[in-house]
């Protein structure tokens, strides 16, 4: 991600300037012992609270009392969840929340004059934790992967790679630059943008249907089938923590993520069928890039929306032939009037706990070659291990 530099500061300087704030972060990290969990910018530095990462925990555990180990969760959390600077009033509250005494780093520049503050928060976010309410995250799967020899697996995982980087040219194509990161799960991949907002998780959901498109042409095309993956999905968009793991002795350059989102995707693939694609019950606030305005989302309303950045797609050559249509959509069973509806499911994990899903299909229509069906149809759900919600 590009950031704006300060006026009248050249990219040598900023480099400059980058390496120094880096070196003091990292000797307060010590190599991974310490987190940076809140930050505020001074002429000359910048004050921080920094603590062993294990107050993550001890902090609201410590109370006896559980109302008060609530309320202490919720003040971490909504610390976390911040993600730039505190202003000072609010900074020096939070430090006595916690119980900590800030320390300063000092600068031979300003940081809001000699990085910007943007910049500066990114930088000190390698240090530390975030949480994210509001970012989509896809689970891709192959089907029958364990069963597989391990040069079998190397080649599936290598198609499903080439799968994601091709879907991803196909998106560039219209300029449609997604800023998309992933991390392995063994037999599939999590996917997230690293982009937040209404607009970074539509495109995301076009990501995964030009990914399951090339899958299925690969597959098409494939003279062994075990060479590339059958695969099932999962898309949902929930809250998760952001973090930087130790790499050498360094943190590394990319964040991993885990929590809500994450244990959702892995409950939801798990119960899903071969070729399924689901999506997970939300209702969310997100911020539109566009307008500046935070609206509350649900399921149903966001594959609607996924709908009209579609059209733009149309006339893109996949595999040949121009596209006509892509339509995307929750099944659902045909009423009295001959109306379909959307059908939520729920399912039960290993624990026994419950979690609602939506069956997704999406149907790529090309103008010379035959159209490309994803996902399952209602009827082809009766050995979905999941019982139908009558709402």
């Amino acid at each position: 991600m590009a950031y704006a530099l300060p006026s009248g500061l050249s990219e040598a300087q900023a480099r400059d300037h980058i390496v120094v704030l880096d070196q003091r972060l990292y000797a307060l990290w010590d190599l991974g012992e310490n987190l940076i969990f809140a930050w505020s910018p001074v002429p000359s530095g910048l004050r921080l609270l920094v603590a062993p990462h294990p107050l993550l925990t001890e902090f609201s555990q410590s109370s006896p009392d559980a109302q008060e180990a609530r309320r202490r969760s919720r003040v971490l959390d909504e610390l976390l969840a911040h993600p730039t600077h505190l202003p000072e009033a609010q900074f020096e509250q939070v430090a006595a929340e916690l119980g900590l005494q800030p320390q300063l780093i000092e600068l031979p520049f300003s940081p809001e004059l000699g990085l910007g503050l943007e910049l500066t928060a990114a930088i000190v976010a390698r240090y530390g934790i975030r949480l994210v309410e509001d970012r989509a995250v896809i689970l891709f799967d192959a089907v029958g992967f364990s069963l597989l020899s391990p040069l079998q697996q190397v080649v599936q995982l290598n198609s499903l790679s080439c799968s994601v980087n091709a879907a991803y040219a196909k998106l560039l194509d219209r300029e449609i630059n997604i800023n998309f990161a992933r991390t392995t799960t063994g037999d599939g991949f999590y996917i997230w943008n690293r982009m937040r907002g209404v607009e970074a998780n539509v495109e995301l959901y076009q990501l995964l249907q030009f990914i399951l498109a090339d899958n299925a042409l690969a597959r098409e095309r494939a003279k062994r089938p075990e060479s590339v993956p059958q695969l099932r999905a999962a898309f949902h968009v929930g809250s998760h923590y952001e973090f930087y793991q130790s790499e050498g002795l360094n943190p590394t350059s990319f964040s991993y993520l885990v929590g809500q989102v994450t244990i959702e995707l892995a409950r939801m693939i798990d119960r899903a069928l071969p070729g399924q694609v689901l999506v997970g019950k939300f209702n969310t606030l997100m911020r539109s890039e566009s307008s500046g305005e935070i609206q509350r989302i649900d399921s149903i309303e966001f594959v609607e929306r996924t709908r009209r950045p579609l059209k733009q797609l149309n006339g893109l050559n996949l595999a040949g032939a121009e596209i006509d249509e892509i339509a995307c959509y929750l099944t659902g069973q045909k009423d009295a009037q001959g109306e379909f509806g959307i059908s939520e499911f729920e399912i039960s994990d290993k624990h026994g706990l419950p979690h609602r899903v939506y069956n997704a299909k999406i149907n790529i229509h090309r103008r010379q070659g035959q159209p490309i069906f994803l996902g399952l149809r209602e009827e082809d759900l009766p050995a979905f291990s999941a019982s139908l919600v009558k709402l």
